[in-house]
Formats: C-alpha cells, sequence, structure tokens
C-alpha cells in the first residue's frame, strides 16, 4: 500500500518543501549545489542516493521530482505502467529543438505510429549487412589507427566519424563519409548546447551566443539530410530497398505518411541515435580494456580461437560470447543514455510512494548500474557478469540493467547496435593490444550520451 502524500512528516527534513513521502535535500542544498550539477551531474546524483536511499524527492518548483533507483520502481515507470508516464519533460523538451519530433522525442499515437513505420528497417534480416557494414569500419578504423604517429589516436573523434559512416550505408543506403567530419561537429556543438540549456536557469529565448550555435547546428544537419533525400530520389527506390531512408520516402509519398517535416525529424534523430550510441559503447569499451590486462588477454583468446586473425563477420557473432560481454560490461559501467526522464499522466504508486499526476521522474542507468544489491563489486570491470552460462535470464530481462532503456520505448536500434559494437570492438583487436597513454583515466562527461572529457588517447600495438 502507498504511503500518503505528506507535507507534515516529522521524520523527514523535506516534508514541507514536497508532497512525496520520501527523503532528499532542501532547497538551500539544492541552491548551494548548482555549480556541482553543472559540472557533474553523476556525482551529484550519486551523492543524493548513498545519502537518501533509493527514491529521493528534490524540492523543485512546479511539480514533485522523484529519483527512482529501486528495480521494481523502475519496472513501474518503464514497463508495467508506461501508458501512465510521458516525455513531456525538460530532457526531451531539449532534444526536440534538434530532433524535432521524431521517434526519440515522440510521444502517445504520434510515437506508435512513426514506430510502425520504421519498425520494418530494424528487421532481423538486415542485421548480415549491418554486420558487414560494421566489419568495413573496423578495418577502415584499424587502418587510421595504425597509420597515426606512435599507433596513437583520439578514439572518442575517430569512433563517431566511423560510425555515422556505418548509419550512412546500413539505414540510408547511403555514403555520408564526404560529409561525416561536418555532421559529427553539427550534431557534437548541438548537443552540447542542449544539455547546457537543460541545466540552465536562463529561459530558452533570450538571444544568447549558444541560441546560435544551436541554430545554425541544426541548418547545417537540415542541409545534409536535404542532401541525402535528393541524391536518393534521383537514383530511384527499388520495389525491394528495405533500409530505413526507403521506407520513409514510401510513406511520404501516401496520404498517411510522412511529411516532409516528420522525414527530417526522423533523419535527424537517426543520424544522432544511430551513432552517438554505438560510439559511446566502443570508446568506453577501448578504455576499459586498454587498463585492464587479464579481460584483454581473454579478449585475445577468443578472437585468436574464433578467427585465426581474419576479419569478423555476421556468422562469428555466435561464437564470439566474451566479446559481446564486455560490450554489455561496458554498457553497465557506462551507459549511453545515462539518464531517462518520465512524467506521470495521472496518480500513481511507484516502490510504495504515492506519485501525483505531474510528477517528473528521474532515472538514472548510471546509478542503477551500480547498485550493490543488483551488481556486487559494481566499479569493477568484469565482463564475467554477463557469462550466458552463469544467468539463465539474459540482460535484457533485469530491470536493473537498461542500457537501450525499457519496455515499449526499449531503442529500435538495439540489436543493430550490439552487432556493430561487437564486431567492430572485434575487428579493431584481433592480433592487436591496447594501451592507454595517459595516466590518469578520462573524466565522464555526462551530455546526451556519456563521452570522456578532452578526447580518449590509446595507443595501438600488435600482440
Amino acid at each position: 500500500m502507498a504511503r500518503p502524500a505528506s507535507t507534515s512528516d516529522p521524520r523527514r527534513r523535506n516534508a514541507r518543501y514536497t508532497p512525496l513521502d520520501a527523503d532528499g535535500p532542501l532547497p538551500t542544498d539544492m541552491i548551494r549545489s548548482v555549480r556541482a550539477i553543472g559540472r557533474d551531474p553523476l556525482r551529484f546524483l550519486e551523492g543524493c542516493v548513498q545519502r537518501y536511499g533509493d527514491l529521493v524527492a528534490f524540492p523543485m518548483p512546479r511539480s514533485p521530482v522523484l529519483l527512482v533507483n529501486d528495480p521494481a520502481g523502475v519496472r513501474r515507470v518503464l514497463q508495467e505502467g508506461h501508458r501512465g508516464y510521458c516525455k513531456q519533460t525538460v530532457q526531451y523538451g531539449a532534444l526536440s529543438l534538434v530532433t524535432g519530433s521524431g521517434l526519440l522525442t515522440a510521444d502517445g499515437d504520434a510515437w506508435l505510429r512513426r514506430r510502425r513505420l520504421v519498425q520494418p528497417a530494424f528487421h532481423h534480416s538486415g542485421l548480415p549487412a549491418v554486420a558487414a557494414a560494421a566489419a568495413t569500419a573496423a578495418e577502415q578504423l584499424r587502418a587510421q589507427w595504425a597509420a597515426a604517429p606512435d599507433g596513437v589516436l583520439d578514439l572518442d573523434s575517430a569512433v563517431l566519424r566511423a560510425m555515422l559512416d556505418v548509419v550512412g550505408r546500413t539505414l540510408f543506403d547511403a555514403d555520408l563519409a564526404d560529409v561525416g567530419r561536418q555532421v559529427v561537429a553539427a550534431v557534437d556543438d548541438a548537443l552540447h548546447v542542449v544539455v547546457a540549456r537543460a541545466r540552465s536557469p536562463l529561459p530558452a529565448w533570450l538571444p544568447t551566443p549558444s541560441r546560435a550555435r544551436l541554430r545554425a547546428a541544426v541548418q547545417t544537419l537540415d542541409a545534409v539530410c536535404l542532401d541525402v533525400v535528393r541524391r536518393r530520389r534521383e537514383s530511384g527506390i527499388r520495389n525491394d530497398a528495405t533500409d530505413l531512408l526507403a521506407l520513409l520516402l514510401r510513406s511520404s509519398d501516401a496520404s498517411t505518411g510522412l511529411t516532409d517535416r516528420e522525414l527530417r525529424d526522423e533523419l535527424v534523430t537517426l543520424v544522432i541515435a544511430g551513432h552517438e550510441t554505438v560510439a559511446s559503447a566502443l570508446t568506453w569499451s577501448l578504455h576499459l580494456l586498454s587498463r585492464d590486462d587479464d579481460v584483454q588477454n581473454r579478449l585475445a583468446a577468443e578472437l585468436d580461437d574464433v578467427l585465426g586473425g581474419r576479419a569478423p563477420g555476421w556468422d562469428d557473432l555466435p561464437r564470439l560470447t566474451y566479446t559481446r560481454a564486455v560490450v554489455d560490461e561496458a554498457l553497465r559501467l557506462y551507459p549511453p543514455a545515462w539518464v531517462v526522464t518520465r512524467r506521470a499522466r495521472a496518480d500513481d504508486e511507484v516502490s510504495g510512494i504515492a506519485v501525483p499526476a505531474g510528477t517528473l521522474m528521474i532515472i538514472s542507468p548510471w546509478l542503477v548500474h551500480r547498485r550493490a544489491q543488483s551488481w556486487p563489486d559494481p566499479e569493477r570491470f568484469d565482463p564475467q557478469r554477463f557469462d550466458p552460462e552463469r544467468s539463465a535470464a539474459g540482460p535484457a530481462a533485469r530491470a536493473d540493467y537498461l542500457p537501450f532503456g525499457a519496455g515499449p520505448r526499449l531503442c529500435i536500434g538495439r540489436e543493430f547496435a550490439l552487432v556493430e559494437a561487437v564486431l567492430v570492438l572485434a575487428g579493431l583487436l584481433r592480433g592487436r593490444r591496447v594501451s592507454p597513454v595517459d595516466a590518469v583515466p578520462p573524466q565522464v562527461d555526462a551530455l546526451v550520451t556519456l563521452r570522456p572529457r578532452g578526447g580518449l588517447r590509446l595507443r595501438l600495438t600488435a600482440g
């Protein structure tokens, strides 16, 4: 039974500031933490959970705010009671400045319509083509890395460009390599501005320099999308073409299909989501491997056994179990989507707490993935957590593991992303080893995805 909302509970210092029956910081605590939140929101949230527990009420104006770090509560919001929660939050409002009303930010019937339109492009039958594109990207990235001075490369920027190329070839049936640098720069600039806006108390309409930067970045993305669409229309769309762009273009000509603006929004969404997530997973996988010789040795043994020195392909995936476990564990420690927000449409109950309509719900995979109750020694990099022989339930079945979200809004490209990450990692490190250049590990930038602050320089050597 839910605990009743209270504003006079003497056991909680914050009772007068929130209708939620959960402990949390006072308004003065929040004011003192403004700079710390902007500088390192992950550490701030970690501190809140350590002090107040898995349910934290924040004293924010206009609506109650509840941080949910309890797996049962996560399941309630994202799965069991998902119809009672929407994406009308600051996080998705800021993202929509770049993506428009694409699949990532759309809600309700609009989301369902778009999901049904794009679902065929993510059918399992398309995975071999994704595997081939990933293997090609791995070889190109491997050659680029080997040619770099002293074998040192900034993996953050290099992997972002490589994954954009995979997105272009598999989802759009177009080669985006020629505009790859321009797109990555525009996406990076736009998302930095979006994150800054989401954290800023200033109204979005103010004519700040960041507003001009955002406008320029969005104009670049618009121009690229128009160019890709123009090229595709000029080359013709085969009736048997099943890539996303072909499906969207065919639907745009139907009376119930997408308008030109909706088409642009989906393309921008896929450009962002399709390369940022995989690039983040790969970058942190390589970072973790570079600092753990034991794990890297075991990975090398599997790659030698399965590949024998050749490049990987689709048929190798079932045997690359440890490589997949490395990716899964990297996604646990560094989930690309580090925060998920929802707003309650109606009154609900979450982990015994009465949640009024309008409450903003915050779920952080970064925190959920570090609960000692779920993950013993949670800070340790241990791919064997995901050994299929040690667990009957796969990672997707766990409410305490959600690098791609959970419930009906589970990332539509999850399987594509995992195939890409596993094969790129295998292709890069077959017969090679990776080692850190800098003594101090990089700090984590909690942007739209988790990124290494200042880049990630790693060295590739024969091994």
